[in-house]
């Protein structure tokens, strides 16, 4: 949104354009038309609002200015007490407390009042800081004072209102600091700020709230009123593609990639092969509350837990058993479908005997179904396998070869006390070898997507400091890797970890993108120890030198010479001696653009290009589109830093409204500012709409493809029963795998990508714009060209081409169905006739040639 525009908008606000509005009470001052406005908060959760006095001289609420965005959702995103001052240089700057515990308080800054920088949390020496109020000095700087239980405290803030500097006594400031306006809006007293601001600036910020109001009507558009809106609409739309195929530009041949993250079960359970659930032993309540080390195991006598001589240090837990039989449940159930399976663990005797146990693999009703022995022996942790090999004949036998839910079960033959650890069991015919689930690996590859951003989203920056993703964490043999807490509430046990993501990329043909934290957590991180929440003041400068060389040190370890480099032969000692050829590095997560943010991730930013030049930095705008404050702020720190950020990650989760009356979106991007990598994405329905708006989407982003250079759908996967997130691209469960409309869209836009735009022309009958979409690319590789059409009309489109020969031998790759639709049906209807292409109602498609 164009706020020049809105303001110019604003200016000519009529009368009439207040609609019901009650008309603001005015008065002269200086040669200006001036309104009298109130900012103020009406409760804890409604954020920073704007009231102003009416020509009856009553206080009326037009809205909300800003909310907070401190620590967790919900129950932690409180603005108390609101103070607002307006600078001399007419910005505006507002502070607020958070809580009553924190040792922290809220500032924020506003050139219009309408759009607020990201905002900041200056740490202070006391917790639950109160009333903080703040006033600006002749030098342009400003003083904070704010109160708390063990006294008056003073914050020197600099100018830019970026730097906060704690005075180390207390303030002896006298309490007429505290006094504020008041004011009755809606029959109730609150405190807050008066000012005194033109006319103009009042039109122009409810030309802002109309335009915003505006946008929402439009955005709130659905498929399911086509038949209402549409009942005057031919049985058959005629429309016109003219191609000017001498006209064509450049654009990203990796232009849609997949984003795996470990979100509603889609690494251990979904696409990490293992089969035993809680293998470690190190599941625990900062997991989920309710969780232990035994969670996911059942036992029959007393099966213990300890932590005195641990197989590893990072993974200190494990069990003792006796005579005893121990049982594990797997990842709802352990689907039995008539296979082999590798069978491990590591165990020692804790007295000088031997020990015999049975491993087998048991159906829910009793059946053994798989049996296998092995003999423990020695006071050492050793490593233990056998191969488990499912009886067909019983199965078939008893169960006419359907799948049975099943459990591992692991029997003790004598009292000798044994310990054991990292059991695990997978099945032995995995994703080329490499440990992934077949079924749900190959369905990804099929996709063929050009890279994979990785590990996470909000996983990788991590719910509070301590949780922050470390590459280096989840390499090396198994007991060594550090298991942690995952951000969406389970377990981590990173058996998918660098390495397996990075042989995954190369296995189906992707570029590796792995995305690190910038130095700071999830803004949406609950306290610390402290008690200081939201992004916690990320990772202490000290350390930072630190951190930046674990990144470096990850790049080496992808890319270097095992003779020349620690890391690299790590590497080669996992099995890869030859590099993997990254070129992308993403820094950062959908972060709020804080002073905190800015000055870690621009500090990993340079030590990644003063060290590897070459290689391609990807930054991020936050988690919102424009007008969000995030986003602003981070295309400006992008722009003003692109000598060391090469692209940034762009996210939107939107209705299929919003995609329909956007399509237009990337046209106005500059080409010269760093390139837009559209990390996160998708409609907010699992239905057939959604795949629509979504390929209408990709059209356009074709078009912008010197721009937008990267896209991925989010999230990629989902357990059922286990969904942190809604949509996801495909849904699986222990045997089953149901791909949604989406994934449609984004295979056929995957699999017939190029390397060059062909200009075209599209016209469409008046008012239909927004429901067909056409691009037109080719491939330099192959010679091949792709016609790719949607119409989300309810009736038959007739597009004449002109300008490109379809006469000849073309293929046809698409879909269709109704918007509420949650399967696709195959384009059969779509024909190319002549100099026309036909396509139904509802129908996505690619015509190759």
């Amino acid at each position: 949104m164009n706020r020049l525009l809105l303001l110019l908008a604003g200016a000519a606000l009529s009368a009439n354009a207040y609609g019901q509005r009650a008309l603001p009470a005015c008065q002269i001052m200086d040669a200006d038309t001036v309104c009298r406005i109130f900012v103020y908060s009406p409760g804890d959760k409604d954020g920073l609002h704007l009231a102003y006095l009416d020509e009856t001289e009553k206080w009326v609420d037009a809205g909300q200015l800003c909310g907070s965005d401190y620590s967790r959702w919900g129950s932690e995103k409180r603005m108390y007490n609101p103070y607002v001052t307006h600078a001399a240089d007419g910005t505006w700057r507002a502070v607020w407390s958070v809580n009553d515990y924190a040792p922290c308080f809220a500032v924020a800054y506003s050139e219009d009042l309408v759009t607020w920088r990201p905002q900041d949390y200056p740490k202070v020496s006391v917790k639950g800081v109160q009333r903080p109020v703040v006033f600006q000095m002749d030098d342009g700087s400003f003083d904070i004072y704010l109160r708390s239980a063990s006294g008056k405290r003073h914050v020197h803030a600099s100018n830019d209102f970026r730097t906060f500097k704690e005075s180390p006594e207390p303030s002896t400031i006298d309490d007429v600091a505290w006094i504020t306006d008041t004011a009755t809006v809606g029959q109730k007293r609150f405190e807050g700020n008066i000012f005194d601001v033109p006319k103009l600036h009042l039109d122009y910020i409810f030309s802002y709230f109309d335009a915003l109001a505006a946008d929402a009507e439009k955005n709130r558009v659905t498929m399911r009123d086509d038949k209402e809106r549409f009942k005057d609409l031919p049985a058959t739309v005629t429309a016109s593609l003219t191609v000017d195929a001498g006209k064509t530009k450049a654009i990203s041949d990796k232009l849609v990639g997949i984003f795996f993250e470990d979100i509603s079960y889609a690494a251990d359970g979904g696409l990490y092969a293992e089969l035993v659930q809680n293998r470690d032993f190190e599941y625990s309540s900062s997991d989920r509350n309710e969780w232990n080390a035994l969670t996911a195991w059942e036992h029959s006598k007393g099966v213990r837990v300890e932590t005195a001589q641990p197989l590893s240090k990072v993974n200190p837990h494990y069990v003792v058993m006796r005579a005893d039989t121990l049982y594990n449940i797997g990842w709802d159930g352990i689907a039995d479908k008539g296979a082999a399976y590798d069978f491990s663990m590591y165990a020692r005797m804790m007295a000088d005997v031997a020990k015999q146990m049975t491993v087998a693999l048991v159906a829910d009703d009793g059946t053994v179904m798989a049996e296998g022995k092995l003999k423990v022996a020695g006071r050492e942790w050793k490593r233990y396998a056998l191969a488990l090999t499912t009886d067909t004949k019983k199965r078939a036998k008893l169960y006419g070869g359907e799948v049975r839910n099943c459990r591992l079960v692991i029997v003790g033959k004598k009292e000798a006390e044994v310990a054991l650890d990292m059991i695990s069991l997978f099945p032995h015919d995995t994703y080329k070898g490499h440990g992934l689930r077949k079924d749900l690996a190959e369905t990804i590859a099929a996709l063929k997507p050009k890279f994979v951003r990785f590990p996470g989203g909000c996983m990788s920056h991590g719910e509070g400091i301590d949780n922050i993703y470390h590459w280096n964490h989840t390499v090396g043999p198994w007991q060594d890797r550090v298991p942690d807490k995952n951000i969406w509430h389970y377990h981590q046990t990173r058996g998918l970890g660098f390495y397996e993501y990075f042989q995954f990329c190369e296995d189906i043909g992707a570029e590796p993108l792995p995305v690190l934290a910038a130095g700071v957590p999830c803004q949406n991180s609950g306290p610390d120890k402290d008690g200081f929440g939201g992004q916690q003041g990320g990772i202490p400068m000290e350390d930072m030198p630190a951190y930046c060389q674990e990144i470096l040190d990850m790049i080496e370890w992808a890319n270097g010479d095992p003779a020349k480099s620690k890391w690299a032969k790590m590497r080669a000692d996992a099995g890869h001696p030859e590099p993997f050829n990254l070129k992308y590095v993403g820094i950062g997560n959908e972060d709020i653009i804080s002073t905190v943010f800015e000055e870690r991730c621009l500090m990993i930013c340079k030590a990644i290009k003063e060290k590897y030049p070459d290689i391609v930095v990807c930054g991020t705008v936050g988690p919102f589109h424009d007008p969000s404050a995030d986003y602003i702020e981070g295309w400006r720190f992008a722009k003003e830093n692109s000598r060391y950020i090469d692209m940034v990650d762009e996210h939107y989760y939107e209705s299929p409204g919003w995609f329909l009356n956007n399509q237009d979106y990337y046209d106005g991007y500059d080409p010269k500012a760093p390139k837009v990598y559209l990390g996160e994405w998708a409609s907010r329905t699992r239905t057939m709409e959604s795949a629509l708006v979504e390929a209408m989407h990709l059209c356009h982003i074709e078009k912008n493809a010197d721009v937008v250079v990267m896209t991925s759908y989010a999230p990629l996967l989902c357990k059922e029963k286990h969904h942190n997130w809604n949509p996801n691209m495909i849904y699986f469960d222990n045997t089953n795998i149901t791909l949604t409309p989406s994934y449609h869209t984004q295979k056929l836009f995957s699999v017939n990508g190029g390397d060059r735009y062909v200009a075209s022309t599209l016209r469409v009958p008046e008012g239909l714009e927004n429901r067909v979409a056409a691009s037109v690319i080719t491939d330099s590789k192959s010679g091949k060209k792709y016609v790719k059409l949607v119409n989300a009309l309810p009736s038959t489109l007739k597009l004449n081409v002109s300008g490109l020969d379809i006469s000849g031998n073309t293929a046809i790759e698409g879909f269709q169905g109704m918007p509420a639709d949650k399967a696709v049906q195959p384009a059969d209807g779509v024909k190319v006739e002549g100099s026309a292409i036909t396509l139904p109602p509802y129908t996505v498609v690619c015509v190759a040639m």
